[in-house]
């Protein structure tokens, strides 16, 4: 497969001759499909997933293909979509590669970076993997099975929708993934979009007659208000589709609990918040969406907190003056997203904030923005060259294609408040402000950064008014200590708690919808 988006192209080698294996006996499976992106796919299953392991099945998720820039480091020392981790999380079990063999990470509108089984294998254009994507079908197979070796129940999250039938051919993210491991197939529609009985129907139309017999029935999602006042469109739909009903779900308040997805979590949590006015004394945090905006859950503990208000400022928006810090988020195309910054007029605006005594924070990509220069000379991101960043760190980048994937514990190097976290990042950092780290590290080679006693290594880099900071380390705030240290730095009480508490009752609550509101023994039924 050849990149088709131009500057960077290299030619990425599909793995040949993988062989699916045989299927094994007593594991059963079933697949959650939706009529549209959005309509839920990824809380039905993690409910799901919730709901069998409270029944005491051993439960694992899959997804064959997914799209998206939030991502999780494995302990097999590879990266999945962050849903399929928040899945794992949901069957009480560490998330694996297997649970998302095939990773697509958009950087450009018309490319994005391939990951297999944990693994980038380089960049794909958009025209040249829809070609080959059947190409990687016994891997994902392969994955798929290991899974069901060892489990009662695989719950299987489709992508986009089967009625994109203009991608059938080739398929690996939905029917065809479907009809080639034997999976049956329950549809799930959206009702808060409006529309659910025509998207339901169109979609039973428009399949061919092998793909519909795949699916044995549909479940409605979202729905608000008295779940009785649609027992007529239940009634329509199945008269139109023969297909049966096996629930309804009403729209989760637990869900906004829950770790981003991907750039749909984002605009909704846009919208939302957009509403909201900051408490007096609350501390506000602006934070710019970047065109590649990646990994921006890490955001999610912060915004739970109820003395913090995250405004996510979009393109076109000016930074808020009156912000008391500015953090820039991860980026899966630094270059790209670096100069996307300076066309919003962003740079001028965290000029303001910086001189007005406002504090900065760059995460990952936004880390390599604050320094100097970024360098990529073997054109990863798209045609060779380096761009002068935004200048508020002494610290230079360079892209390299080796990418960093690791779990990491530490320390606050001013706190010295405990931390957990991850690194998934391409490149390497150097200068002086290293010498004054933002953490300390378990185990971690510290590229010349200063270094603490007990053999932890520094991480990150701070200004020498100690206003500006960077790191790598993704995750931050959802360490409780470390959050509250950090709140503590802008003069704000923490509120929220125990932040994997909020997750863990998030998931019980969508676990506890589905046996109400959906016909689990119906669905085991089914499954095979």
């Amino acid at each position: 497969m050849v990149d088709g988006t131009g500057g960077g192209a290299r030619a990425i080698m599909i793995p040949q001759g993988a062989r699916a294996l045989m299927i094994p006996q007593g594991a059963r499976a079933l697949m959650i499909q939706g009529t549209g992106s959005d309509v839920g796919k990824s809380l039905i299953v993690a409910a799901l997933a919730r709901a069998y392991t409270r029944r005491g099945l051993r439960v694992r998720p899959f997804k064959p293909q997914n799209m998206s820039n939030n991502a999780a480091v494995t302990p097999d020392g590879g990266e999945i979509g962050r849903a399929q981790a928040l899945q794992a999380r949901a069957c009480g079990v560490a998330p694996s590669v297997d649970m998302n063999p095939v990773l697509l990470k958009p950087q450009t509108d018309l490319g994005a970076q391939l990951v297999l089984r944990g693994r980038v294998l380089g960049n794909a254009g958009a025209a040249s993997y829809q070609r080959r994507k059947g190409e990687l079908l016994p891997a994902v197979l392969e994955s798929f099975h290991r899974l069901r070796a060892d489990c009662d129940l695989v719950v299987v999250e489709g992508a986009g929708s089967p009625a994109e039938t203009n991608l059938r051919a080739g398929d690996i993210a939905n029917m065809g993934f479907a009809r080639a491991a034997g999976v049956p197939v329950v549809l799930a529609g959206d009702i808060d979009r409006g529309g659910v009985i025509a998207s339901l129907v169109g979609t039973h139309r428009v399949l061919d007659a092998d793909d519909r017999a795949q699916i044995r029935g549909f479940l409605i999602n979202k729905f608000r208000g008295d779940v009785r006042l649609f027992d007529k469109g239940v009634e329509e739909i199945e008269a139109r589709t023969r297909w049966p009903c096996f629930g309804v779900l009403p729209h989760q308040a637990a869900a906004a609990r829950l770790p981003a997805e991907d750039g749909m979590d984002l605009a909704r949590w846009t919208r939302q918040e957009g509403a909201r006015r900051m408490p007096g004394g609350a501390v506000r945090i602006a934070v710019p969406m970047l065109s590649r905006i990646a990994n921006f859950d890490d955001l999610d503990p912060l915004r739970l907190e109820p003395g913090v208000t995250v405004e996510m400022v979009p393109p076109g928006r000016p930074l808020p003056g009156d912000a008391h810090g500015v953090i820039l988020p991860g980026s899966k195309a630094t270059l790209a997203d670096l100069a996307f910054f300076r066309a919003q007029g962003w740079d001028i605006d965290l000029a303001g904030h910086v001189r007005r005594g406002g504090w900065v924070l760059g995460l990952c990509g936004g880390y390599q923005m604050l320094g100097r220069s970024v360098a990529d000379p073997d054109g990863i991101e798209g045609p060779p060259g380096t761009a002068a960043g935004l200048g508020y760190l002494d610290v230079e980048t360079v892209l390299a294609p080796a990418k960093t994937l690791r779990a990491v514990t530490g320390r606050d190097a001013a706190t010295g408040a405990a931390l957990t976290g991850y690194e998934m990042h391409l490149g390497v950092t150097r200068g002086p402000d290293r010498a004054r780290p933002l953490l300390f590290l378990d185990g971690v080679d510290g590229q010349g950064a200063g270094q603490a006693a007990g053999g932890q290594a520094g991480e990150g880099a701070v200004s020498l008014d100690g206003r500006v900071a960077g790191t790598y380390v993704h995750g931050l705030f959802g360490h409780d200590a470390q959050r509250a240290a950090w709140l503590a730095r802008w003069n704000a009480a923490p509120g929220l708690g125990s932040y994997d508490g909020t997750v863990e009752a998030a998931l019980d609550e969508l676990a506890e919808a589905a046996e109400r509101h959906l016909d689990l023994d119906a669905l085991w039924a089914i499954s095979r």
